[in-house]
Order: structure tokens, then C-alpha cells, then sequence
């Protein structure tokens, strides 16, 4: 909703969140009414699950930690990209996003990962594989939107830098 219509919700006078807001809360209704039934189906109940998902949750929470550094709580939010006028316009390819262009997607997916092997709840594997696949959708939306933003410069850093498995070893320049 916001991405491939970036440029619409710029030429809006209010505030684009005054649409987005509501629609994403009855995006989240609607699943959670959708998915109800299955809110109680387990594929398996284990303690030791939780071993894990705690890493994962772990790795997630650090993983927002990295992402708020270099960037802004509005660049974080998406002013940026949706409000006209907005002067804060800088590529940020330091700290985490030397390593990984999406870290924010990266940690929502190891939350819900943490959730779904956490608790085996079969409810949780499928948002989290909608998660994957709707995702997949707004890594390219952004890296579209971005690329037509800062041009040549986000075309070398997307070369460079991958978009949800982060580069481990030595950075390159």
C-alpha cells in the first residue's frame, strides 16, 4: 500500500496515515477473524521448542536495536517516503544495513518464526508464510521505490549488500 504508491501519498495534503492506520488495523481484524479458527490447532507441544524460539526472538529484538541506529524514528516510520516536502531524504547504508538492506524484515521475520516454532501453533506457521510471501512483494516494492529515490546510488548498495540474508563476513567498500 505504500511503496508502489509512494509518489500518490506524497501529493496528499493530510496525512497519509490517516487512511493507512484504519485500513491496517481492519487488515489485522479481518485475519485474526479469518485465522480464528485455528488459533487453538497445535502441530506439536514442546517445551524444548522454546530454545530456540528464544534465540530467534533474541535475534530479532537485537535486530531492531542495529535497525534504529543511523536512522531516524520518521525514516523508521516512513515519513520519507509518504509525506511531501520532507526533508529528511538519505540513503543509510551504515551500521546493520552494511550487512542486510531490509533489517526490519528481517527481524519481523524472526519474531514471527520465534512465535510459530515457539508455540507449534499451526495459525502461526501460515501468517508467518504469508508473512514470507507478502514480503518478498514489499523487499521488491521498496527496492523499486528506493531505487527511483536516491538512483544510482541504491543501485550500487542493492548490488552490494543483500536484501534479507545479512553478509557475515568482511564488508565490502
Amino acid at each position: 500500500m505504500i511503496h508502489p504508491r509512494a509518489e500518490h501519498w506524497r501529493t496528499r495534503s493530510r496525512s497519509p496515515y490517516r487512511v493507512l492506520l484504519p485500513i491496517w488495523i481492519a487488515m489485522w481484524i479481518v485475519i485474526a477473524v479469518a485465522t480464528f479458527r485455528w488459533h487453538s490447532t497445535k502441530l506439536y507441544s514442546s517445551s524444548w521448542a522454546w530454545i530456540p524460539a528464544v534465540f530467534l526472538f533474541a535475534t530479532g529484538f537485537w535486530l531492531y536495536a542495529k535497525s534504529g541506529k543511523h536512522f531516524s524514528a520518521q525514516q523508521l516510520g516512513g515519513i520519507p517516503e509518504l509525506v511531501r516536502g520532507h526533508q529528511q531524504q538519505r540513503l543509510v547504508i551504515t551500521g546493520i544495513r552494511s550487512r542486510v538492506r531490509h533489517p526490519v524484515y528481517l527481524a519481523h521475520l524472526c519474531e514471527m518464526l520465534a512465535w510459530s516454532i515457539g508455540t507449534g501453533l499451526v495459525v502461526c506457521f501460515g501468517l508467518a508464510a504469508f508473512a514470507v510471501l507478502t514480503g518478498s512483494v514489499m523487499v521488491r516494492t521498496e527496492d523499486a521505490e528506493l531505487a527511483t529515490r536516491f538512483g544510482a546510488a541504491y543501485q550500487s548498495y542493492r548490488e552490494n549488500v543483500p536484501a534479507l540474508l545479512p553478509r557475515i563476513g568482511p564488508r565490502s567498500s
